[in-house]
């Protein structure tokens, strides 16, 4: 009799193959080249998981900054380290990715930005 756990291998196998062809399809396609229904509804860099993290602003450092700077770079905005510190580069990311969602710039990472950085299309 089958054990329990191969039966769901076995089932998500199968998802998978119906998604994407096959397995190792599903398992090294890129972001961009999954289909719309395979992407992450909202995207975590593990560093902070809340769906909306505490405000954060220059001069701020943590996890919740190095999650900034990940969903920053994830959506295209950010090249800087992920250190943990908001400084100068991290602001200018910001700046533009607020400038092109259409969130006004106060330099607060409030929780408008953080659905927007959840959310955002990677390019």
């Amino acid at each position: 009799m089958p054990s329990l756990r191969s039966i769901a291998v076995a089932a998500a196998a199968a998802a998978l193959t119906a998604g994407l062809g096959t397995p190792a399809a599903a398992l090294t396609a890129a972001p961009d080249a999954a289909p719309a229904d395979v992407r992450p509804a909202a995207w975590y860099c593990g560093y902070d998981n809340r769906p909306t993290p505490p405000s954060v602003s220059p001069g701020s450092t943590g996890n919740t900054v190095r999650e900034l700077q990940c969903l920053l770079t994830q959506c295209a905005y950010y090249t800087g380290p992920i250190n943990g510190v908001f400084d100068r580069a991290t602001a200018v990311a910001l700046r533009a990715f607020q400038n092109d969602h259409g969130i006004p710039y106060d330099g607060v990472v409030g929780p408008q930005t953080w659905t927007a950085l959840r959310t955002c299309d990677v390019a």
